[in-house]
């Protein structure tokens, strides 16, 4: 597997570069198809009140597919990059059970339309069948192209705890 790591805004301690490293060599114990393992650790903006938030960004290249995780900035360093590699080991093994046809079973996911969008900006809001509004990033649109998008497509979406309020983490346009 090749790695990089890049860190943005900050000082990283070698011990800190180690234990990422180490953290993404142990990835190819939950899939052993991993081409690229990318990892970006960012302090993305500083600010008085809230104080410098870590934000960890993991991309990988698996055959036939790429993974990104993207947590939530968080103000511990250990906390952000733990979360990080916690949900790239769930998402492998996803990844490595749909490979051998042993996929989980979930609910059909709620449906809604495209409410509003800001391609420019690379976002827009989902309205739900009970009246909700629920905002999406373009990265979470993973059968349609974001650009291409029209407010009224009818979409599929998993629904997530946001910053600030809900968000779909998972938005599949249904044809």
């Amino acid at each position: 597997m090749e790695f990089h790591l890049t860190v943005h805004n900050l000082e990283l301690s070698d011990e800190f570069r180690e234990d990422i490293r180490s953290k993404a060599e142990k990835l190819s114990e939950f899939c052993d198809r991993i081409n690229h393992c990318r990892v970006v650790v960012d302090v993305p903006h500083r600010h008085s009140r809230e104080g410098i938030r870590y934000d960890v960004r993991i991309d990988m290249t698996v055959p036939g597919s790429e993974i990104v995780i993207r947590r939530q900035p968080h103000e511990d360093i250990n906390a952000a990059i733990r979360d990080a590699f916690d949900a790239a080991r769930r998402k492998l093994e996803d990844y490595t059970r749909r490979q051998r046809g042993h996929v989980k079973h979930h609910e059909e996911m709620p449906q809604a339309r495209i409410s509003s969008l800001s391609a420019d900006k690379g976002f827009g809001f989902l309205a739900t069948p009970d009246g909700r509004e629920v905002y999406f990033h373009k990265h979470s649109v993973v059968n349609y192209d974001f650009k291409s998008l029209k407010v009224g497509m009818s979409v599929r979406f998993v629904e997530e705890k946001g910053e600030k309020g809900p968000q779909a983490s998972t938005v599949t346009v249904v044809s």
